[in-house]
């Protein structure tokens, strides 16, 4: 077997995400374990560069995980154009992590330098400069994806195996509740848990551009093509402080309730807020009802019931309900050995890469989430429904 180094600039992962999930969970795990078996005959080795803005945290962060994979610390540079143009090694896959609006400027400069081309979610906080990064893109002939990681979850791989077996029969509808409590930063003892930008919409942020992107590409592997929506946001918390002890308005939603209708006449509802106290499994539980039986659903676990376990129940104010719903329904176990739902996608797009293998995660998908994410604020303006036309 030949084993082969790829080159990746990990470009804005000093955030939260880039750091715990792309760098230290995907490609420092991958690199702990040998490297990436992408076919019979070849093991990619992944060799990052950290690119950003902020030497210091760059340095930080190649020092702590170099030092914990490879024994030293990890190469660095603020200098994103040299990075893309060879000057520090060779790197054929660009990844970028960075804000939402800095996106498509660092999209251009890695396909003017013909790499493979991998980002988070979302591209865009529009759909028209959604599809012209993808067209600009496309138009080099490069490989390109985007983050969809939920679908790897072992939850919603779960629902996927009880789809295809038909436990659901015909489905009716599902809901999603995402959401927790995010502090605002006032208490000082109490931090906020995300970036001031989130809460700012002229920096990109709204849980609708933020979430919406996840709930596209959720529904439609899972459950079918959205045809239409209506949606209501809002701006729960009007101030909040941010990483340098300053106070600072919200001008962004930070909640969002949607129902998405299917073309099959499926309804989708979602609740999705960081606005809420969670008093249920996980950040995120999916519920699927159908003729035949239901899920809930949290990031991890399934619980299920069958329609001949189904109890009947009675509505009766004046007495303590007899039936504990709970007991009724039983843990979905599998064989599976379920890994991290972000270095899964890496290996898959490293693959891509490298073997040419299918691919579909693409700009172009990606785009899709934000053309949701836009309707979901069109239809709040304008407090109608919204039809979901193909892109």
């Amino acid at each position: 077997m030949e084993t082969k180094r790829i080159g990746i600039i990990l470009n804005g992962v000093t955030g939260r995400m880039g750091t715990n999930q792309h760098l230290d969970r995907s490609i420092c795990a991958m690199i702990k374990e040998g490297g990436v078996k992408v076919s019979d005959d070849l093991t990619l080795i992944p060799d990052p560069i950290l690119t950003g803005r902020n030497e210091a945290k760059l340095a930080t962060i190649a020092n702590k995980y170099g030092e914990e994979t490879i024994g030293q610390p990890l190469k660095y540079t603020t200098d994103v154009q040299g990075a893309l143009n060879g000057d520090h090694g060779d790197y054929e896959v660009f990844f970028d992590s960075s804000g939402t609006l800095q996106r498509g400027k660092f999209i251009e400069m890695a396909a003017a330098a013909g790499k493979a081309i991998y980002c988070e979610k979302p591209t865009a906080t529009n759909v028209d400069e959604a599809l012209r990064i993808a067209d600009l893109v496309e138009s080099h002939g490069l490989k390109n994806g985007v983050v969809q990681d939920k679908l790897w979850l072992p939850a919603f791989r779960k629902i996927d195996k009880l789809k295809k077996n038909n436990f659901f029969g015909k489905i009716l509808s599902v809901r999603g509740e995402f959401g927790y409590w995010v502090f605002t930063g006032v208490d000082e003892d109490r931090p906020a848990q995300r970036p001031s930008w989130n809460y700012r919409k002229e920096d990109g942020g709204g849980i609708m551009i933020d979430m919406f992107c996840h709930w596209q590409y959720v529904i439609s592997n899972l459950f079918g093509s959205i045809d239409r929506l209506v949606a209501h946001g809002n701006t729960d918390i009007r101030e909040r402080r941010d990483e340098n002890k300053n106070l600072y308005p919200c001008s962004a939603d930070d909640s969002a309730y949607t129902i998405f209708v299917l073309e099959d006449g499926t309804v989708c509802q979602f609740n999705s807020s960081w606005c809420v106290r969670v008093r249920r499994d996980d950040l995120l539980t999916l519920e699927i009802n159908g003729t035949k039986g239901s899920a809930v659903a949290g990031l991890r676990e399934v619980y299920i019931q069958s329609d001949e376990n189904t109890p009947k129940p009675v509505w009766n104010p004046d007495v303590e309900q007899p039936i504990k719903f709970y007991e009724g329904w039983e843990k979905y176990e599998d064989e599976d050995d379920y890994d991290n739902a972000f270095k899964i996608q890496w290996h898959e797009f490293l693959s891509h890469v490298a073997t040419d293998s299918p691919w579909k995660y693409t700009l172009r998908e990606g785009a899709k989430g934000v053309q949701l994410a836009e309707l979901g604020m069109k239809s709040w303006e304008e407090q109608k429904w919204i039809n979901v036309n193909p892109l």
